[in-house]
């Protein structure tokens, strides 16, 4: 090494040591850095993340269509597919929002680079923010993709955006968060699998995504209004279609609950690093 070098790697007397770096309330470098890498993590592999997600909900469509079309020729006073579109973008949106958080989450620890997540200065709530964001993203891809497949086969005129928006990022968020709770509570992929076969995937199909719950007779009625994905699909379709089968504030006092409980709950895990830390 040179004297130059030498000199330059040596600290002057006097010279004060390098003063740490101050993020503010909020360290937005890091909470955006993880947001990009949950988002680069799901696009890396976009034929299984958003086309499948596509292929499936067409599939669906026809299906749905097809055998049900010629006897229940109207909902709500619209065709059948037109009833059943939203709820099928909705329902995509979801599964998939649950799906990128989750998995980030469990093949973080499954593969033990979860430190890397963990060391960085972000706080709790940034932690869970980051990843709820990662999922939303994917959910609302997948629902931008699924709704143009569908357009060309079902019209989808817009009602009300305002709730169709809403509903959306609620919805996803909702998910995407609930994945977080999954994936921390998850110690292999078996446990994941659970949770979406025995939760996420019944609450799904079970939210009036391929019927009208008014048709349902008690106490069957009242089970499906206490399902929190019925108020996913009722708003988000309601925006689509003018009709609810549901209490429109109620749904979205419900989501807006739903999101801050689960929120918080996240937040509380990651700060005591429940199932994180070695």
């Amino acid at each position: 090494m040179t004297q130059d070098a030498q000199q330059a790697r040596t600290p002057r007397a006097g010279a004060l040591p390098p003063a740490p770096r101050r993020y503010g309330a909020v360290n937005w470098i890091g909470l955006g850095t993880l947001v990009g890498r949950e988002v680069r993590r799901f696009l890396k592999v976009g034929m299984q993340t958003v086309a499948a997600p596509v292929v499936t909900t067409l599939l669906l469509l026809a299906v749905f269509a097809l055998a049900l079309g010629g006897a229940v020729r109207e909902i709500a006073g619209v065709r059948f597919a037109e009833f059943l579109a939203p709820g099928l973008v909705m329902m995509a949106m979801a599964q998939n929002a649950f799906a990128n958080s989750s998995s980030s989450l469990v093949i973080a620890k499954v593969q033990g680079n979860i430190v890397d997540s963990l060391m960085p200065p972000l706080s709790a709530g940034e932690l869970t923010l980051g990843f709820a964001l990662g999922g939303v993203a994917r959910g609302l891809a997948v629902g931008a993709a699924v709704a143009a497949c569908l357009l060309p086969f079902v019209p989808m005129r817009l009602h009300a955006p305002g709730f169709v928006a809403f509903h959306a990022l609620a919805a996803t968020m909702l998910m995407s968060l609930l994945g977080v709770l999954a994936g921390i509570w998850s110690q292999k992929f078996d446990h994941i699998a659970a949770v979406t076969n025995f939760v996420v995937t019944p609450l799904a199909f079970l939210s009036g995504t391929f019927y009208t719950v008014d048709r349902l007779p008690e106490p069957w009625h009242a089970v499906a209004l206490a399902n929190p994905f019925f108020y996913m699909i009722d708003g988000f379709r309601y925006g689509f279609l003018g009709h609810a089968d549901g209490g429109l504030w109620t749904g979205v006092a419900a989501m807006l609950a739903a999101n801050l409980a689960l929120g918080t709950l996240c937040h509380r895990l990651f700060a005591t690093g429940y199932r994180l830390r070695a």
